[in-house]
């Protein structure tokens, strides 16, 4: 049995790591953090033209027509150069109009969400971190009213995908009308969101929606989640390593103290098997639906916590410069947090994962 990504998979992922090293080095993703609106035109225009956007679309609607894992590779680089950008959002969106829409919805919307034509978001979380298509509660037909919490980047969306009661979706198109937009002040800068509120706005259902198709998109989204998560966990350890190699103490390289060798090394040791739990979430999502959801659920929790103790790790081997704003090492740390709280928190994933396999139940 092959355990290992295809030549094609690789040579993708490492084209998404070029041009992201040429056109979103660090410093660039600080000025973007603290800019205006944590956007910038040109890495999106890259991503866009390199194809990313339909990797997992439909072929007869201008994608790829390729799995969820080749998707997540791409994630996975995103994440471990802190990319700023409407990336998740967007192919989450273009997969629920994908499963949810109509034939004619989707041949209205796909081909210029594959193309970054159109740029698309998800307005899923309702008051009380209700990120669960159970427990959205936002209904309507042709005009929605009501109000969706973290929405990224919804001020610069032309299409938002909405998350309604019982797993329905609706579309909202920007030329129709423009819903209020309350920038939210999140931690993590290079992935802003908005409050959202809906007055009598247009809208669009999508047609084949319910709760098992949203149960569906939910579980895209915590596989990229998990992905990103990996690749920034990976960034993290590999700048602790690099650091500890460079800096001196008492005429020696700082690696060389016990103490911070096994910080580092358990880090590492938590982080690198950690590759194959995402990687088998997004195979089980395409080719084992028994245990999707599951696998998809525990892929979040897991993979969003060591992220977020990875970047830990690396604050702390990086002594008092860890700490400084100017710093790498805060950018990281804030994505992990936001992953770790996006799409509901890992704590309720883990959860979710134990009730799925049974577990609750044997113990009762």
């Amino acid at each position: 049995m092959h355990f290992s990504l295809s030549e094609q998979q690789i040579e993708m992922q490492d084209a998404v790591r070029r041009f992201l090293a040429a056109e979103a080095p660090i410093r660039r993703v600080h000025a973007v953090f603290d800019g205006d609106d944590g956007y910038d035109a040109t890495i999106w225009r890259g991503l866009s033209e390199l194809g990313v956007l339909g990797i997992a679309l439909p072929i007869e609607h201008d994608g790829m027509g390729l799995e969820l894992l080749d998707l997540a590779l791409v994630s996975e680089a995103v994440g471990e150069a802190a990319a700023p950008g409407p990336f998740l959002n967007h192919v989450i969106a273009a997969l629920a109009i994908a499963w949810a829409g109509d034939d004619a919805q989707r041949a209205k919307w796909l081909p210029r969400l594959a193309s970054g034509e159109l740029t698309a978001t998800i307005a899923f979380a309702e008051a009380g971190a209700a990120w669960q298509p159970h427990e959205w509660t936002l209904s309507g037909t042709d005009t929605l009213n009501g109000q969706k919490h973290f929405v990224p980047y919804a001020s610069k969306a032309e299409l938002v995908v909405v998350g309604l009661q019982n797993g329905g979706f609706a579309v909202v198109e920007r030329a129709d009308a423009l819903p209020e937009c309350k920038p939210i002040n999140g931690v993590d800068r290079t992935r802003r969101t908005d409050t959202v509120t809906f007055r009598n706005t247009p809208a669009t259902l999508l047609s084949n929606s319910s709760l098992q198709v949203a149960g569906r998109v939910r579980d895209a989204a915590l596989v990229l989640l998990a992905a990103d998560s990996f690749g920034g966990a990976s960034r993290s350890v590999q700048m602790a390593v690099d650091y500890a190699n460079t800096r001196e103490q008492f005429g020696v390289k700082i690696g060389l103290f016990q103490g911070l060798k096994y910080q580092i090394v358990n880090t590492a040791v938590e982080v690198e098997p950690a590759r194959g739990l995402y990687w088998y979430a997004a195979h089980a999502f395409t080719h084992m639906p028994s245990e999707s959801e599951r696998m998809a659920a525990l892929a979040k929790s897991h993979l969003t916590s060591v992220y977020l103790q990875a970047t830990r790790t690396m604050v702390e081997s990086h002594g008092g410069i860890g700490f400084t704003w100017e710093f790498d090492a805060h950018i990281y740390l804030k994505r992990a947090m936001f992953n770790y709280a996006f799409m509901g928190a890992a704590e309720v994933h883990q959860q979710r994962a134990i009730e799925l396999a049974g577990w609750a139940h044997a113990a009762t």
